[in-house]
């Protein structure tokens, strides 16, 4: 058996921190060897609440971590600010980032795709791991050849920090790619109250939705004349995007810089 990919997860007592350990724990091909957390620096993942039987243990310090770890791979599903850092000090010690942290910017990850080639250095930043989620937004591109007017819903859970959702974001990047500039809707249009409409990318809209009991959910809406074409996916659990978060741990081993979207490594 080839040699198993070392993960370092961080977040692990996050949701989709706690989903990443368990099922790096329940992958042959893995080995879970430490984890980054706010706190409870020196102790085993597997003594803390909620997270599964491991002996890898558990830092706050990510100079330390990945100092005294040998470790692949680097697991980042924290905030804007932490994975921006994390990303960061996982280049420059030569381990391999996987981040599905929200909010990173344009220049962020072009930056890290910069600092990753020179070190011919694998990386992935996804906004979505799931797999129906990376093709709703293939068929959502390859809609906007026909369709030209088109609105963005996306609904999430409301402790989400950032809007729109990273996976909206990337979703009107492809189809901005391919759709003709046209703005949408009565050219005389007025909101009577701000923000009605939702955010304007070149002319169509994205509206983003905060409730408890969502997860992950998103719908593309093209209108034409006499039709409506809907392409939607929905997350009702974070097990949804362990598929993605496997397959990206397995590919990133054989890259040599970024790739930001997954849609980028389906065939």
């Amino acid at each position: 058996m080839a040699d198993k990919i070392k993960v370092i997860v961080a977040g692990p007592r996050g949701k989709m921190g706690r989903e990443t350990i368990a099922t790096v724990l329940d992958e042959p091909r893995f080995e879970l060897v430490a984890a980054l957390d706010r706190r409870h620096e020196g102790k085993r993942i597997g003594e803390i609440a909620g997270l599964p039987e491991s002996d890898a243990p558990v830092y706050t310090d990510i100079d330390r971590c990945l100092s005294d770890i040998e470790a692949d791979v680097f697991v980042d599903f924290t905030t804007p600010e932490a994975g921006r850092i994390h990303t960061e000090k996982a280049i420059r010690y030569g381990v391999r980032p996987v981040v599905g942290t929200s909010g990173l910017s344009m220049e962020d990850i072009e930056r890290f795709r910069a600092m990753a080639e020179e070190k011919r250095l694998g990386a992935i930043v996804a906004p979505n791991f799931a797999i129906g989620a990376v093709l709703m937004m293939k068929f959502s591109q390859m809609a906007a050849r026909y369709f030209q007017d088109v609105e963005i819903i996306e609904l999430h859970h409301d402790q989400k920090r950032d809007a729109p959702s990273g996976t909206a974001i990337k979703t009107a990047e492809l189809i901005r790619a391919v759709r003709e500039r046209k703005r949408q809707g009565h050219p005389e249009e007025k909101e009577l109250i701000d923000g009605a409409r939702g955010a304007d990318v070149d002319g169509f809209r994205i509206h983003s939705v905060r409730l408890p009991g969502l997860i992950a959910h998103q719908q593309v809406l093209f209108g034409s004349s006499g039709e409506l074409l809907t392409i939607r996916h929905d997350s009702f659990d974070r097990k949804s995007f362990m598929s993605g978060v496997r397959y990206a741990i397995e590919t990133v081993m054989k890259l040599e810089t970024l790739v930001y979207g997954l849609e980028n490594l389906l065939e």
